[in-house]
């Protein structure tokens, strides 16, 4: 008898093509969700899908270690997009594990141990990410954690400046908060942040797993506030489906960076996957139109929330990143999304739906969202 960890939902995918996803008896979902992100191009775009087929065709995998045009290729691509100076690039596989290079190195390069994460905050669910995690559900099974962690409410820039000290080693923040609830950071707050840090010899670091690659209508969200801290760690949408994070950190970080290592870093199939998504954000310029279709998928859905008087507390969000605060519980919402109107989505908490399309989509798709969704509240 076989088993899983994972919970599955009672919804079986065969096929996936653009926004689409389909079951095996041919059902049709319009996917809002994205895999949290992950098919930030949609599903077997064709380009990825080449870029794949022919690097596999040659080699599948060699170590880090010995130079590949493919990896070589997007090493320079990802310090070449990297805002300001970040011009450094460590691979791995994930989003944690992009967390996880991040918090070593700014400990290793600064010689301290304090971290300071927000409330709110996710980073991963490896021990050292779990640690910069606010939320207790996801943690406390598995405690003790990597210890000297402080934790400061996200947004207050009082309270951010007065925990950081000379003992900081790094801050880590998310531009765009996407588990806690889909809330932007201001950018005084992230302004603050930038200026404590550098006041007090530590590293700042932007999580933009999910905000990067476009997500909130530039390349990187920080892009939006001219913020350029001294580590961006991404993953989600940065290979459209393939395992792939990378850390992205300045000169003085890369320096003192320790001894830090990966097997499976920066495989080539991998590398040819992310070298061909991240040349198709470019240049079609997906960030303006995620910035575009976004602003008007919002007004849509605020429009008719409040012409049909539909139980929303509020709209918020960047780009295709998306959260609506519902006045009724969200997986009771997203159950029948799915179920009643063949539409998939996210919770962030309680009681947000949250919406990471791909961002190739459409206003029609907008418009098939928000119909189904006006008919599920109403």
């Amino acid at each position: 008898m076989s088993g899983f960890v994972f919970s599955e939902k009672p919804i079986e995918i065969e096929s996936g093509e653009g926004a689409y996803l389909y079951s095996p008896d041919g059902t049709e979902y319009l996917d809002f969700g994205a895999s949290y992100a992950v098919a930030a191009l949609g599903h077997s775009h064709p380009a990825v899908t080449e870029a794949v087929q022919e690097q596999a065709a040659k080699l599948t995998y060699v170590q880090a270690s010995y130079p590949v045009a493919a990896r070589t290729e997007l090493y320079e691509k990802l310090a070449t997009v990297a805002p300001g100076d970040l011009s450094n690039v460590w691979l791995c596989n994930s989003g944690t594990e992009a967390n996880e290079a991040a918090m070593k190195f700014a400990r290793s390069a600064t010689g301290r141990s304090k971290i300071i994460a927000t409330k709110r905050a996710f980073h991963g669910r490896t021990m050292g990410a779990l640690a910069m995690t606010w939320k207790d559900e996801y943690k406390r099974s598995f405690e003790p954690l990597a210890g000297d962690v402080e934790f400061v409410s996200y947004g207050d820039a009082a309270e951010l400046r007065e925990a950081v000290d000379e003992e900081t080693a790094a801050v880590f923040l998310e531009p765009v908060q996407g588990e806690g609830g889909v809330h932007p950071a201001t950018t005084e707050y992230l302004n603050v942040a930038r200026e404590a840090t550098e006041d007090a010899g530590a590293a700042l670091v932007f999580d933009e797993i999910q905000t990067g690659i476009g997500r909130t209508g530039t390349l990187w969200a920080c892009e939006q506030t001219g913020v350029v801290p001294d580590a961006i760690t991404s993953a989600k949408g940065i290979a459209n489906g393939l395992p792939l994070g990378a850390t992205i950190v300045r000169d003085w970080i890369a320096e003192e960076s320790g001894n830090h290592g990966s097997t499976f870093s920066g495989g080539p199939v991998v590398c040819a996957a992310a070298n061909a998504t991240l040349d198709t954000v470019v240049e079609e310029d997906l960030p303006g139109h995620a910035a575009e279709i976004g602003e008007y998928l919002r007004s849509e859905i605020e429009r008719v929330a409040e012409e049909e008087d539909l139980p929303v507390r509020d709209v918020r969000g960047d780009g295709l990143l998306i959260g609506i605060q519902v006045k009724r519980g969200a997986n009771r919402v997203l159950k029948n999304l799915a179920l009643k109107e063949q539409i998939l989505a996210l919770p962030a908490g309680r009681t947000v739906v949250r919406l990471l399309p791909p961002l190739v989509i459409d206003e029609s798709h907008a418009d098939q969202f928000v119909e189904s969704f006006a008919e599920v509240l109403g």
